[in-house]
Parts: structure tokens; sequence; C-alpha cells
């Protein structure tokens, strides 16, 4: 039974406290989150209970309130509302023989205290529920999520629901019952302080303390007696770890009565005989004390108890249990009182209204397949008992065993929200865990990536992609390393996956493109090029890629002015000018020139885009020309590469043994190298640009 740390607990963003700040934190967390109720009135059910409730006054008989119901009424009574719950009202009592009389501050002060004693316990309810019950060498117990526990105790603390409970003065019948109902739970577990090794030996006597403060939970409200089937879930899942689902099977199928003996030891049958004749043994009493009549309700209370048609009455019950799952999911409209119509009847099988019920038992019966069925033991343990701890403390609201005297009352979801905020932190949980795991693994691949070995990276980032299926920046690197292994089908498959899921990814656009290309598919290249400028208006490298599309189709104008946006985005794109000045010495300058473009910045024009001539190679005097153009240029912008080499490129087809140009051009490249040493990186992109001069000079 005891457990290794949980692995997802980990990847929780809270911090690792101890048990006892985590306490002190979750109880300031409902302080916070309730102190402003403290000066309130008495109000709705309080005017009944409590002002009116001669109980309270210390002048009655304390023995009244035994034979009493919540309201002051005789049992006996027919009017009587059978709601037995004298402990609550001993609390009232001494609240109002502490102030002197009926002052509200007191009551509500008792109930906030209780509220955030509570919440901090909880945290030792969900750390066992969540990561077990183990000891360490001392005796002193485990808490293998304390993140987990710490999550899902401040949910509690602060959900809104609880609004009813801790500022209504007659909610405090459910906080005491919360109370008592965690003190049965946590001394039960004291049980078993040999650990599952000595699962055989129990204390009996923890295991009676126990009984008696379910009792004291039953004597606060009737749903304290609900902690018994908690704490018979928590022996056989947590305590002798069966596997319910197998265990069944193994029944169903009629297997050997012994392979059933392995799976349930003797000291679980006797505890949970023990926990049964203490249940029956309470609700008999229970019965007793009522005075062996169930309470007597009106139509306005609960009128889908009343309906005549069984299915509608079924069809209304559920209703109302997608409204209290919807009140504990989005606790958006909240109210003190559902009675008087406001939840009308459904009255027809076709009321739009039904989808909702339907809804909610696809998300259980999903729920309880994975609690029942999972192949992790970790996981199956913890959403079952999540789901116990929802539904068993609410059984005694859903109309199924005797009739309820309201439609929805929010109080009676106090315990139910504990297991609500126990599944919600394992989903959170889990949601961390699994994006650190995809995270890391993504970090790894690019790390491997960088350092050149591409056979491990695209081992971490497939991971990553099963970890996290829409994990786009991990399809984008691993269809990029698969391009350029000439794996391009799957690269295809990857990129345009990720575009799908992410529509605006920009650089995965590009990066589809390139596949496409290669693949021959040019015209969906050129498309998944515009969609990459589309998103990145500034991309000089896409504009690069577009030109060589352009290119390979013989398509020089285009090619030529894709690459000219390039430069003119990143005037040092080396491989953009390399292309331009190859694509102009192949074709000629005249016929490939564009129209000018004024509306290019100043700074990034070229000497025939600011008005300058451009002179027709091959044409006699063009040398004299082309020099005056290359001089010109170096005096206008000593300090832009651009017009120097364009000015250079134009002159080089036509004077190829002019050596007099050759060496001005060259000069005039090598001084503007020189007057820009400053950085390594224009350094390069001028030596680059000097060498195409000289390349061009070459033929």
């Amino acid at each position: 039974m005891a457990q290794t740390e949980i692995n997802w607990d980990q990847q929780i963003p809270l911090p690792k406290l101890s048990p006892f700040h985590a306490k002190i934190a979750v109880a300031l967390v409902a302080l916070l989150c309730f102190i402003n109720s403290y000066d309130g009135d008495f109000v709705f059910d309080d005017s009944e209970a409590i002002v009116n409730n001669k109980d309270l006054n210390p002048a009655t008989p304390l023995n009244n309130i035994w034979r009493n119901d919540f309201w002051g009424s005789n049992l006996s009574s027919n009017n009587s509302h059978k709601s037995y719950r004298p402990l609550t009202v001993l609390t009232f009592r001494l609240n109002y023989l502490m102030a002197g009389g009926l002052h509200p501050v007191g009551f509500h002060v008792l109930n906030i205290g209780l509220h955030s004693l509570i919440s901090a316990l909880m945290i030792d309810m969900f750390s066992i529920l969540i990561g077990g019950l183990a000891y360490d060498g001392n005796g002193n117990r485990l808490n293998h999520a304390p993140k987990a526990s710490l999550l899902a105790g401040l949910l509690f603390a602060a959900h809104p629901v609880h609004t009813e409970s801790v500022a209504g003065i007659v909610g405090r019948a459910d906080l005491l019952c919360a109370l008592f109902f965690q003190l049965s739970f946590l001394t039960y577990c004291k049980a078993f302080r040999g650990g599952r090794e000595n699962e055989e030996k129990f204390s009996i006597h923890w295991i009676a303390v126990s009984l008696l403060l379910c009792a004291a939970a039953m004597l606060c409200k009737e749903q304290g007696i609900t902690v018994l089937g908690v704490n018979a879930a928590f022996d056989v899942l947590l305590i002798c770890n069966v596997n319910v689902y197998e265990l069944s099977q193994r029944l169903f199928l009629r297997r050997k009565a012994e392979d059933v003996s392995e799976r349930v030891k003797t000291g679980l049958l006797i505890r949970l005989a023990l926990l049964a004749m203490g249940g029956a043994s309470l609700l008999y009493a229970r019965w007793r004390i009522m005075g062996t009549g169930p309470p007597a309700f009106t139509e306005v209370d609960n009128p889908a108890s009343f309906a005549e048609n069984v299915f509608l009455r079924i069809v209304n019950y559920n209703y109302y249990y997608s409204l209290n799952a919807w009140v504990l999911l989005c606790p958006w409209w909240l109210c003190f009182d559902w009675s008087m119509g406001c939840v009308p009847l459904i009255k027809s099988a076709f009321d739009w209204r039904t989808a909702w019920l339907l809804l909610l038992w696809c998300f259980l019966i999903g729920l309880i397949s994975q609690a029942l069925c999972s192949q992790d033991s970790q996981r199956r343990r913890t959403l079952t008992l999540g789901l116990v701890l929802l539904v068993v403390p609410f059984l005694p609201a859903c109309n199924i065993f005797f009739r309820v005297g309201f439609v929805i009352a929010e109080r009676v979801l106090y315990l139910s929200s504990a297991g609500y905020c126990l599944l919600l932190a394992y989903a959170l949980g889990h949601c961390c865990g699994r994006w650190s795991r995809h995270k890391v693994h993504y970090n790894v691949g690019k790390n491997l990536a960088d350092r050149g070995n591409t056979s491990a990276a695209i081992k971490y980032y497939r991971e990553a992609v099963r970890l996290h299926p829409t994990y786009v920046h991990a399809m984008n690197n691993l269809g990029n390393i698969l391009k350029e292994r000439n794996e391009l089908v799957e690269a295809e498959e990857l990129l345009a996956k990720a575009v799908l899921i992410q529509p605006d990814f920009a650089a995965a656009w590009m990066n589809l493109g390139i596949v496409q290309n290669s693949l021959k598919k040019f015209k969906e290249a050129e498309q998944s090029y515009w969609n990459a400028i589309h998103f990145r208006k500034k991309y000089p490298d896409c504009y690069y890629n577009l030109g060589r599309l352009y290119a390979d189709l013989n398509r020089h104008l285009d090619a030529l002015n894709a690459w000219r946006n390039a430069t003119v985005l990143k005037p040092d794109h080396s491989l953009a000018w390399n292309n331009m000045v190859i694509l102009l010495d192949n074709t000629g300058v005249r016929r490939l020139l564009p129209p000018g473009s004024e509306d290019q910045p100043k700074c990034c024009q070229l000497p025939w885009q600011s008005g300058g001539a451009v002179p027709s190679l091959g044409e006699a005097g063009a040398g004299e020309e082309a020099l005056r153009a290359v001089s010109e240029a170096g005096s206008r912008s000593p300090r832009h590469p651009g017009q120097l080499q364009h000015a250079a490129t134009q002159t080089g087809p036509a004077l190829q043994d002019h050596t007099t140009l050759r060496d001005s051009t060259t000069d005039c490249m090598l001084q503007h190298t020189h007057t820009h040493t400053h950085t390594h990186t224009q350094v390069t992109v001028h030596s680059f640009q000097l060498c195409t001069v000289s390349i061009l000079f070459k033929k």
C-alpha cells in the first residue's frame, strides 16, 4: 500500500511546502475568501433555526436539544422536519451563551473558523487519497503528493459553492458534519500504522473511534454516515490494493474460490463487517429517534418527487444532478433557494434540457471506465477515490433512498466538492506533467540538433510529438531535419499537420514550401511561401526561397523581385545577393531590370532605382559609363554595399577584359570593406560581395 512519490506531482507549479506550512497557507486562503461574511445578519433559514428556536435560550432545559429537531420542533410532531442535529444546535446555544444574546457576528466568525480548519485538514485527506498511506521509521506519516494535495486544498478552500455553507449560519450543520467526517476518516487511517506489509494487523480500537466520530458527524447532519463508504473504499483500494475490475471479472467468470481469496484478505472482510455493523446500528438508532416515520414535504419543496410519471421523475432527478455538477464546475449562478419554480420541471423527453443529463452521464461513464480499467494502478486508485468522495456524500440528497425537501441545495455539496477538487487537481497535475515531459523531450532534441546529432534529435522530437500531438514547434523542427535527410514525404506530412493546427505558423509554412518545391509541387510550394509572408510581413528568408522557386520555373523577373525584397528587408542577405548577381550575369541586365521602385526606402535603393542612368551592356562606350556608375555609387553611398555591388555587377558582363574597370571596382569594394571592419558579420558580407564582383570579371 505504501507508494513511491508521485511523478506528476513534481510538475505542478506550486512550492513544495511542509505539511504544517501547507495547512497554514490553505487556512489563510479560506479565511481571506470568506472573511467578508463576518458582519452578516440572520437571514432566510437562520430565522427559524436560530432566532425563533427556543432551544438556544439558556433558560430552556438542555435536554430539549436531544428531543427536538434542528428547527426546535418535537421529533414526534407531524410538523417536524425530522432533521436531528443536536450537536449543531448545541454550538448555536454556546454562541448565544458566550455573546449574551443573538448577536450574529459570533455565529459568522465561528463558521469562518470552521471552514478554515476543515480546509487545512483537507491537506491530510488529499495527501492520503492521492499519495497513499506510508510512514517513516519514526512513525511519522509521509506525504507522497505534497503539491497535488496543496493544489486540491487551495481549490477546496476557495470554491465559491461554499458560500451558502459558510456565510449562512445554518450551514454550520454542513461544516461540523464535514469536520467529524474528516476526523473519522483520518482516525480510520491510524488503524494501519504498520503499513501494507502488516495489513492483517490493524487496530480495532482506532476503528471503534472512527465509528464514534461517524456517529458525531451524523449528530451534526445526517450526511455524516457516508464517511463509512469512503473508509471502506479507502481500505479496499489503498490498504488492500484490490483491482475492483479484475476481481469482478474473476467473480463473474466463476473462478476458483482460492483465486478470489488471494485478492480479498481475511482482515479486509473483518473490517468491512465492522463498518457494516456500525453503519446499520447508526441507521437503526436514527430511524428510532426520527419516530419511524419519514418527514412530510410538499410539492412546493420538491416538485419532481410528486410527478406521476416515473420516467419523467427520473429524468428530472438526473437533470438536478447535472445542475449540481454544473454548479461545481462553473459556480457562476449561485442561489440560497432553488425552490418555488426556479427550476421548471421537464415534462417531455424532447425537452432540450435532457441533453445536459446525457452529457453528464457520458462524462461519468468515461471517468468510471478510466477509474476501473486503467492499466496505471495509481491513476485507477486516485480516480476511483475521487469519484467516491464526490458521489457518496451526495447520496442522501439524491432522492433515491427517500424524498428530500429541496430541489437544489448548494450546502449539501460541501463534502462532495472535496471529491471534485481532488479530481480537478489530478487532472491539472497530469496536464502539467504531460506538458513538462514533452517540453523536456523537445529541449533535448533541439540541443542535440544544434550539436549535429540529428539521429538522436529525431528520437526526442518524435517522443515530444507523441506525448503532445499538437506540439507544432516539435513538428516543425522534426520536419526540418527529415527534409535535410531527404525524407520528404514524412516531412511534408508533419509540416502540413503543423500549419493545420496553427495556421499562422509562418516558419512551418516556409519549410513546407521548401519540401513541396523539392517534391516538384511548385504550385503548392508557391502558395505556402505566400502564406508564410502573409503571416510574417518581414520575412527575407522566405523571399529568398520564393526567388529560388521562381528561378527553377524560369520566371526570372519574379525571382529577381523576390531576391530584391529579401535584400531590402535584410541588406546583408548574402545568398540573395549572390543569386541576384548570378541571374543578372547569366541573363543580361537591361531586359531584367524591374521598373522604378519609388516606394522603396531611399537607403535601400540601388542607382538604377534612384534615377541613375543604366548603361546598355555590350554597346560602345558602355565601359566608361559603367565605370562612372561604379565611381558615382561609391561616392554617393560609401557605406551601402548594395549600391556598390549592383554598380559593379551591371558592368561586369559587358567588360570582361576591361582591366581598369575591374581594378577600380575591386578597389572600391575593398575600400568599402575596410570601412566596416568593426564587426565580423559585416566583414564577411562585404568580403562575399568583393568575391562576387571578382567572379563576374573572370570570363
